[in-house]
């Protein structure tokens, strides 16, 4: 039966649910008094000073999904900006993938890095190469990483995941800090979450790929990945762990979207029911091509203007999730789904071990084609020039304001007053360290441009002290 507090997989994102879900969901999606009711429920409400939002349930949203009609999709992408606005402002954090390894015992069929696949070479960084890396990103202004290595206990045993954690944090170069690394690593012991707590990660992130349990064990034929409730109970023992922040995704085109957009937001609710506080970040990759890998293969992939219609159904539901968009996407759809409720962009990224360091883009290692190719100066201008604050901050991490301590905050607005300010510190660092000519004018006159419209007055004084103290050589405030 389904029960979203149950610790079983089986339980909390269940098969007949979803398919009742997707039932109800079709029987309305021409019932126009109730979604309309839905979207009412779901706009932002001022109590006070506070601005809240009670997000949707996986039918409601379903609902809205399955529904065609023109006039409501056109309420559901305003209704998505808003909320998007109305707790994350015109902010988008921009980090970048680190591959640290590509040795993996699975068999998963849409990953180049399964093993049967004898065309890739393996490939395992060195610390000292770690350091190169971690060296090339500082200098493009990163800030922020994630983690990402296959599956294989041989290779790329824990240790190696917490001795590479430690190096990252170790360099200094130049103006250049890693001041957050997140951990996209398979499925793993409470012992082990625990251990990369202390090792000082931001988000443990996890794809389910799909929660449909029968195409799981058909994707995921061989390897410990192939266990499905050990996997999708992964983050019921990192957040047992104590890691309060984790990020949810599914790979669409593996299967059915409406299921999986059904299954992704249970996955949520379990998460918020037994913990607490909900996911940190909902990623929502698509399949794409990669060494051995033909997207074509696979024949539940959506189109773009389905895509979008996810991405804001995704804000709308989970308001107060952030959502990423990685370079997998091209810059067209990036730039639309940035105002559809995407608050997170990589930004630079290469998928190859070792890719960083080399001059020219590697490819014989990528996990996947970048579809956006742009340098991160380039990403931060475009996002400059159409009026969003490019944020490489990491304070509410480096403050202990995680899980739901953030989302107490996040929740009644206060965030704005640390996030807006932090946002705008971080960005003038990288204007002063790395930005081009043309991106530095136009990043200036934005951040002028935000001060002018910041009511608390405290918190404006302290925001333009910093900054001016930037300007002088001195880096790393925070609100």
């Amino acid at each position: 039966m389904y029960n979203k507090s149950s610790s079983k997989a089986e339980e909390f994102i269940n098969n007949e649910e979803i398919l009742e879900t997707l039932k109800y969901a079709k029987e309305n999606k021409n019932n126009f008094e109730l979604i309309d009711k839905i979207l009412k429920k779901a706009e932002p409400v001022k109590v006070g000073k506070q601005t809240k939002c009670q997000g949707l349930t996986h039918r409601e949203a379903s609902v809205l999904l399955e529904c065609e009609d023109k006039n409501i999709l056109d309420r559901i992408y305003k209704l998505a900006n808003k909320i998007k606005q109305a707790f994350y402002g015109d902010r988008i954090v921009i980090f970048a993938p680190l591959y640290l390894s590509n040795y993996c015992i699975n068999g998963c069929v849409y990953c180049p890095y399964h093993r049967q696949n004898t065309t890739i070479p393996r490939k395992k960084l060195t610390q000292e190469e770690i350091k190169q890396e971690v060296i090339a990103l500082q200098d493009m202004g990163h800030k922020r990483l994630a983690l990402e290595t296959g599956e294989d206990p041989v290779n790329n045993p824990i240790e190696y995941v917490l001795e590479s954690i430690k190096t990252i944090y170790s360099i200094k170069h130049k103006n250049g800090a890693i001041r957050r690394v997140n951990v996209n690593i398979a499925a793993t012991t409470v012992e082990n979450y625990k251990k990369l707590k202390e090792a000082g990660i931001g988000t443990y992130i996890l794809f389910q790929e799909t929660y449909h349990k029968e195409s799981y064990e058909k994707l995921h034929p061989t390897g410990p990945k192939a266990n499905y409730a050990y996997h999708t109970e992964a983050m019921d023992r990192a957040m047992t762990a104590g890691i309060d922040d984790v990020g949810l995704g599914v790979l669409f085109g593996l299967e059915r979207y409406k299921y999986e957009f059904a299954g992704l937001l249970m996955h949520a609710e379990h998460l918020e029911s037994v913990f607490g506080v909900g996911p940190h970040t909902i990623s929502v990759p698509r399949v794409k091509r990669a060494d051995d890998i033909d997207p074509d293969k696979f024949s539940n992939g959506i189109d773009d203007e389905t895509f979008k219609k996810i991405v804001a159904l995704t804000r709308i539901a989970v308001p107060y999730t952030g959502i990423i968009i990685s370079t997998r996407e091209s810059k067209e759809i990036r730039a639309e789904l940035i105002n559809l409720g995407v608050s997170q962009v990589s930004g630079a990224s290469r998928t190859s071990v070792g890719g960083y360091s080399q001059a020219e883009r590697p490819h014989d290692t990528e996990q996947f084609d970048v579809s956006d190719q742009r340098t991160l100066d380039e990403v931060v201008n475009w996002l400059i020039k159409s009026n969003h604050i490019p944020s490489f901050c990491t304070a509410c991490y480096r403050e202990g304001r995680t899980g739901d301590r953030f989302m107490s905050l996040c929740k009644t607005g206060q965030i704005q007053n640390c996030c807006h300010p932090n946002a705008l510190i971080t960005l003038k660092e990288f204007l002063e360290d790395y930005a081009t000519e043309d991106t530095k004018n136009a990043g200036n006159k934005l951040i002028q441009e935000k001060l002018d419209v910041i009511d608390n007055q405290t918190v404006k004084e302290r925001l333009i002290k910093n900054l001016s103290e930037i300007e002088k050589g001195n880096r790393d405030f925070r609100f």
